[in-house]
């Protein structure tokens, strides 16, 4: 299959030193997440995929990041909004028997180029074990590498949710983002705003803010580990106030965040059970073991409380079918002696 021109299509002159680069037996397809761009964080992998390779894709900005890696292959730019021509266009070539190094920042299967290059692979009939072979390679993505230009927000459990309505539904949206922060996750949002999309970021902070307090702290960073790098922190209530961009991710703290000399710092819960002068377990905790509270305690709280399903559900916030097969489990353990 051949591929269509593009006029900002370019080949590089430099010379190939095939000892470095022995030709495939067919087509190969690398989907490499370049992470945020800077060089000294790529993975050998990536690296050696994009050298490999005989034709890079990708979004212009992206092959700029790579450009000092790039030699004698074809380079292949497709804008924005064309990921779906540039994930055909990698088959195309893949299929035709050439190396392809397709190209996502941050992290290819997240937000990236992963997920659409597989439809429509599979879309043209091809299968694990076919022509052309495909391998996704990770990369560091936006979350990690913001999260660390601020301190470590991501200490405990936290989600990804993108604030683009261009593929997915706003409703669908504000419904993750609800669930997210009713659950006290720590939350990096994708995509905030770009040129047409200003008031996505302003409407999450609202709805944000019917579950957090405004005071919660809010770390945001654009072009994290590139030249127009730049890190401020804020609050919910205080979000509106500040510039955002397609290059920034937004990572809002739960209610255990802090702030402490600049940093976000999410506790993972470890001095909740051990003093952190001397290691030692607080009284009725063991160390190694579950909480005195986790799963066990719980379920054991649960069931001598002598509420119905329903009941507990309220308390806990939790699914009534959940709660009542707790219940069953226990009325069976008691009828079988356990």
């Amino acid at each position: 299959m051949t591929a269509p021109p593009h006029p900002s299509d370019r080949t590089h002159a430099t010379p190939r030193c095939p000892a470095a680069d022995p030709p495939a037996a067919g087509g190969r397809l690398a989907v490499v997440g370049i992470g945020p761009g800077a060089l000294d964080l790529l993975t050998p992998r990536a690296r050696a995929a994009i050298r490999a390779a005989d034709s890079l894709i990708g979004h212009g900005r992206y092959l700029q990041l790579i450009a000092p890696l790039v030699r004698n292959q074809q380079v292949l730019r497709r804008g924005m909004t064309e990921e779906l021509a540039r994930a055909r266009l990698a088959a195309d070539l893949a299929g035709a028997g050439q190396r392809v190094a397709l190209i996502s920042s941050g992290d290819s299967g997240i937000y990236g180029m992963a997920s659409l290059t597989y439809q429509v692979l599979f879309q043209q009939g091809w299968h694990p074990g076919a022509d052309p072979v495909v391998e996704v390679i990770p990369g560091i993505s936006a979350l990690n590498a913001c999260a660390a230009l601020v301190g470590a927000p991501l200490g405990h459990d936290f989600c990804a949710i993108s604030l683009s309505d261009l593929l997915t539904p706003w409703p669908v949206i504000a419904r993750r983002l609800a669930a997210a922060a009713a659950a006290d996750f720590v939350i990096a949002l994708y995509n905030p705003a770009s040129g047409r999309r200003t008031r996505q970021l302003p409407e999450a902070g609202r709805l944000l803010r019917c579950y957090r307090p405004g005071h919660t702290p809010v770390a945001l960073v654009q072009g994290a580990y590139r030249p127009d790098q730049q890190v401020s922190l804020t609050t919910l209530d205080a979000l509106d106030r500040h510039p955002v961009g397609m290059t920034t991710s937004v990572l809002i703290g739960n209610r255990q965040t802090q702030v402490r000399d600049g940093l976000l710092i999410t506790p993972r819960g470890y001095t909740d059970r051990y003093a952190l002068d001397t290691g030692a377990p607080f009284p009725g905790e063991t160390g190694g073991q579950s909480r005195a509270d986790g799963l066990a305690g719980w379920q054991a709280a649960v069931r001598a409380s002598g509420q119905d399903a329903t009941s507990l559900a309220h308390t806990w916030e939790l699914p009534v079918d959940y709660l009542a097969a707790v219940l069953e489990e226990a009325r069976q353990d008691a009828v079988s002696g356990d």
